[in-house]
């Protein structure tokens, strides 16, 4: 196994196998952790104050992967961390510990809705994941989009869309900090019937449950996203997909560009070259 050791912002780092090709388009380990300490400015503050979940692909996107909650047991002290119930999570707020994560083969870096580890239990957003059925794209799922924005916009709250960095997106709305996960006014019932509704307004287009037979030729606005255990994909975090694509922020002009001629695929260096749409 060949190694190097780094310095980065103070800390030492053992990097191990940075030549292993890990898509099948040659990208490769270094190339990979190149692109976190590179896009680092943007993620890090998505990723403050959550608990990660990591999915690591030790041999590449066609080995075998895992979803890894606990914290390494060789994971240097310097690390952040949270427990909760049996798992002790790692909480990425600087560039060692991003590194740290790569490293290990952690192509995808997944956060919940709240930031447990500032010690907010309520969610920052709320998040509606389009996935495409059978029969249909990214450009149908910018039709959808664009029906949840016009709802949510007039009632005030800020909307935001990225691409998963697969087949489908998703969209964001800031929520104020008091909404919290449950009850009746709580995200995940909000979600939910904001699904529900527009699948009995738009029946041959949007479908609310994850029912696979009721799926072909429609989008699935996945609201169950909106519950304390769940995580979703990081804005900025790489997928294991045929080619290093990219959970990538875009604008609504570019959704309702690519309704009809869908173009919303960003790879690594992509992404690298767009604005921060993100940024706060």
């Amino acid at each position: 196994m060949s190694e190097t050791f780094v310095e980065i912002e103070g800390r030492t780092l053992k990097l191990t196998n940075l030549d292993k090709v890990l898509f099948p388009n040659g990208f490769t380990k270094g190339q990979m952790i190149d692109y976190y300490v590179r896009i680092a400015p943007r993620m890090l503050p998505h990723l403050s104050g959550r608990n990660v979940t990591m999915v690591r692909w030790p041999d590449g996107v066609n080995g075998q992967h895992f979803f890894a909650k606990a914290m390494p047991s060789h994971a240097p002290d310097w690390i952040e961390r949270v427990k909760l119930k049996d798992n002790t999570y790692i909480v990425c707020r600087d560039l060692p510990t991003l590194v740290f994560m790569a490293n290990l083969a952690a192509l995808e870096l997944h956060v919940p809705m709240h930031r447990i580890a500032d010690g907010n239990e309520n969610p920052d957003d709320l998040v509606f994941d389009l996935d495409p059925g059978p029969g249909t794209d990214i450009g149908t799922c910018c039709d959808v989009a664009l029906l949840i924005r016009d709802f949510i916009q007039p009632l005030g709250l800020e909307t935001r869309a990225k691409t998963s960095g697969s087949k489908g997106m998703q969209i964001y709305a800031r929520i104020p900090p008091t909404m919290g996960y449950g009850g009746t006014t709580g995200t995940t019932e909000f979600a939910k019937r904001l699904a529900e509704g527009l699948e009995a307004a738009h029946p041959n287009l949007i479908v609310s449950k994850m029912t696979k037979e009721l799926r072909t030729g429609k989008v699935l606005i996945d609201w169950s996203q909106n519950v304390r255990a769940k995580t979703t994909v990081c804005v900025w975090s790489l997928r294991a997909r045929g080619e290093p694509t990219v959970s990538t922020p875009v604008s609504w002009e570019e959704i309702e560009a690519s309704v009809n001629t869908p173009n919303l695929r960003f790879t690594a260096d992509q992404a690298l070259e767009r604005p921060d749409l993100w940024a706060r």
